[in-house]
């Protein structure tokens, strides 16, 4: 694969003795974890999940472990610095797109959307892998009319008390208004367990920035902390193929509005099994 190495935890590589002495951590998250992973497989839209950056790598694992024949991927792009791409990365945020099969001729073709997931305070990343898909698809001179049914976006969010004052991220960015209604839409998280994800887990892999990515396509760490880290996503794919757990993601499932469709009444049987 032509993206950063991660290990496959779901039909694992061999691991060695990488995780020799190392403490399996206790997922103090994962009700919180497994409630909101459900959430976001029924606003899929029953798109391939493809989650972007690291900041969601524990939800990629869990879910892995819960649904191994679903189409899951990992787009390890970091956005940082200005509030737009360099010119210069624009060509290495195409190639890793291209190299999990997300190309403007290949989003024309497919059958089921996209559906990017990301942890979102501001909205910049996604913002910025709008721009990047939406200049790409115009070069190519493919069908826009066809692709923005294609496009979902799913954005996880600190919970908060709701009002008709509360900002909402997806109201400010003008690029969600050229999708169709419902393509671009949330699922609140309980702040501590938002901040853990997204400030403060270790991570197993390197944040990957665009003019740096190709350092890394064949880098293996095996420092402590990473250790550590491969020893948490190793447990949760684990505790993902576990009844107890897919009936947790199987209760996020519960009560929304998209169980009256057929592909999401088969997944949540398949879970709560």
């Amino acid at each position: 694969m032509n993206v950063p190495f991660r290990w496959d935890l779901v039909a694992p590589d061999q691991l060695g003795s990488m995780l020799d002495g190392v403490t399996t951590p206790e997922p103090w998250y994962l009700g919180d974890l497994a409630e909101c992973a459900g959430k976001v497989l029924a606003r899929s839209g029953n798109g391939d999940l493809v989650f972007v950056g690291r900041s969601l790598d524990s939800m990629f694992d869990l879910l892995g472990g819960a649904l191994p024949d679903r189409t899951l991927a990992r787009l390890p792009v970091s956005f940082y610095g200005s509030r737009t791409v360099a010119r210069e990365n624009v060509p290495h945020a195409r190639e890793l797109a291209a190299a999990i099969g997300i190309t403007p001729a290949a989003l024309a073709r497919r059958d089921r959307p996209v559906t990017f997931v990301d942890v979102v305070h501001g909205g910049s990343t996604f913002t910025k892998l709008f721009t990047i898909l939406d200049d790409w698809i115009a070069e190519e001179r493919e069908t826009w009319p066809v692709i923005r049914h294609k496009l979902r976006f799913v954005g996880i969010t600190i919970r908060m008390q709701t009002s008709p004052k509360t900002w909402r991220w997806q109201q400010h960015a003008a690029w969600t208004r050229r999708l169709p209604a419902g393509a671009v839409v949330n699922v609140s998280l309980d702040s501590a367990v938002w901040s853990y994800f997204g400030d403060e887990q270790t991570k197993l892999t390197r944040s990957y920035q665009l003019h740096r990515w190709r350092e890394y396509l064949h880098e293996v760490r095996r420092d402590e902390h990473t250790r550590e880290a491969l020893a948490e996503a190793v447990h949760l794919v684990s505790l993902g193929r576990t009844k107890e757990v897919r009936r947790l993601v199987a209760r996020g499932i519960d009560g929304e509005p998209a169980l009256t469709e057929p592909w999401l009444r088969t997944l949540f049987r398949q879970l709560s099994a």
